[in-house]
This record gives C-alpha cells, sequence and structure tokens, in this order.
C-alpha cells in the first residue's frame, strides 16, 4: 500500500485522475490523503465531490476554507458570490447525501507519522492543543450547534487565541487558524488580508510556519492553502502541497513512502 497526499483540487478533476492513473493509484491497495478545497472556482466541483466521495475508505481529507464555504452556502447562511462555481453541487439530486459527508470530514488528521491541515497550525499551539482545539470545531459540526457554528464562521476576529474565547467566536478563531492562515505573529495573531507570497507580507507579520519558536517544529506537516506560495521549500518536515492547480499551475501530489512530489501541469 501506498499512501498519497494531493494538493488542492478545487474542482479541477481532470488533473487529479491524469495523475492517480500516471501513479497506478489503486483505491483498492493505496491511500488518497487531501488537503481540503476539493471544491470552487474550477470546473467540476460536484463531479470532484462524487469522486473522492465514491474512493470510499481509501480517500482521507481536512476541510478548507471552500469546502466550508459550499456548506454554509448550501446551509442557507451564505449567498455565492460570483467567483464560486458551486451551482452543480447544490442543484445536485445526491446533494444531500453529499454534503452530509463532507460536513462529517475532519480540520486536522494525525497519522503514520504525518499531520495535515488544510492552512496549517499556528505557532503558539503544540500538537495536543492542535488536536484538541479541531475536535471542538469537529464536535460542532457533527452535533446540534452547526447552524451555530455557519452562522458565525465567516469574520476576521478575533485574530488571535485566547483560552477564555467563547463560542461561536471560539470556532471562528480556531477555524481561521486551520482554513485561512498564511502570515501572522509569533504569538499567533492572524493577518488574513494578504495573499502574496511569503516575503511579501505585512510588517510585523510572518508566514506561520517561519517563527523559530513555533511549537510544531519537528512534526513532518502537510498543508495546502497558499497558491502564492507555489509549493516552494518552506523548511524541513513541512510539505506545502497547493501548486495552484485551479491557475492553470501544476497539482501536486506526495508520497509518503518516497517523500517525492508528483505533478502535472493543469494549462496543458
Amino acid at each position: 500500500m501506498t499512501t498519497y497526499a494531493v494538493g488542492d483540487i478545487q474542482g479541477c478533476l481532470e488533473p487529479l485522475k491524469r495523475l492517480l492513473d500516471e501513479l497506478d493509484f489503486s483505491p483498492d491497495r493505496d491511500q488518497l490523503w487531501s488537503v481540503g478545497d476539493v471544491v470552487n472556482r474550477g470546473p467540476q466541483s460536484l463531479a470532484t465531490l462524487r469522486f473522492v466521495k465514491s474512493l470510499g475508505p481509501a480517500f482521507r481529507m481536512v476541510l478548507g476554507n471552500h469546502d466550508l464555504h459550499l456548506l454554509a452556502s448550501a446551509r442557507g447562511y451564505r449567498q455565492p458570490t460570483p467567483k464560486d462555481t458551486l451551482d452543480d453541487v447544490l442543484a445536485a439530486h445526491d446533494a444531500p447525501q453529499l454534503l452530509d459527508w463532507l460536513q462529517s470530514q475532519p480540520l486536522l488528521i494525525y497519522d503514520q507519522g504525518y499531520v495535515m491541515t488544510h492552512a496549517g497550525l499556528p505557532p503558539q499551539w503544540s500538537l495536543a492543543t492542535a488536536v484538541a482545539r479541531a475536535k471542538e470545531v469537529e464536535n460542532a459540526l457533527s452535533g446540534p450547534e452547526a447552524s451555530l457554528f455557519f452562522a458565525h464562521m465567516y469574520g476576521n476576529k478575533p485574530a488571535l487565541w485566547d483560552d477564555q474565547l467563547k463560542a461561536p467566536e471560539r470556532w471562528r478563531v480556531i477555524t481561521n487558524y486551520f482554513t485561512r492562515m498564511r502570515f501572522c505573529t509569533a504569538q499567533g495573531e492572524l493577518e488574513l488580508h494578504c495573499k502574496l507570497g511569503p516575503g511579501q507580507g505585512p510588517e510585523g507579520f510572518a508566514p506561520w510556519y517561519a517563527h523559530p519558536n513555533r511549537k510544531t517544529a519537528g512534526q513532518k506537516l502537510i498543508f495546502g492553502h497558499w497558491a502564492a506560495l507555489d509549493g516552494q521549500a518552506c523548511g524541513a518536515d513541512l510539505f506545502p502541497l497547493d501548486t495552484g492547480c485551479v491557475w492553470g499551475k501544476r497539482l501536486r501530489i506526495l508520497n509518503f513512502d518516497t517523500g517525492a512530489y508528483h505533478h502535472w501541469d493543469c494549462g496543458s
């Protein structure tokens, strides 16, 4: 068995299928992890969602910001924007089953010596703390508080974690760390406006992974979300997988056994 992890698919199903064919991926034998954002902005959100769900136990994913946006839109808490490509999912006959399955996915996976989240881990959290915080949101999504979660999910504040925070603000900052973070301070204060590359952030902020006292340094960490990073090396034990497929660049897959990256040119 080989385990692979794939970057942000965002409805780009054909590049995913071609790359899996090239790797001779078999759901009967292998496993595919996804860093989230399986839908939106690309041309085949519905087909992608159906495909990854059809892989059954061979597929594991964490929720990304676009996946949560789809769920919030479907549950009536957000109107799709002109940039969204979610209409086919929302109108599908099997939408209830697909959305319930999507909503059951975690924010964090820790297995086989790897941690995977969509955007990363804030520097001030240990792995044990991150696992516990992810579980808080996962419990909200899987229970009667899901409506309260989606009603208050959007927003950039609070920008900094505080143990005294109460839901729903508590859930919001946890979700922003796991699904939207790029730049922050060493204390974990978020800057959620800048989407530029790592050397172009606002003064006083640095990429979340670059802080020297990051508590999860040394932990193998898989993440996506940051297309402007373009998969460039950002430190030992860090595996950035968003290489901008939806923007006509590449789709990236990591082979756990070899540590090698494989790519498909999404502009071809």
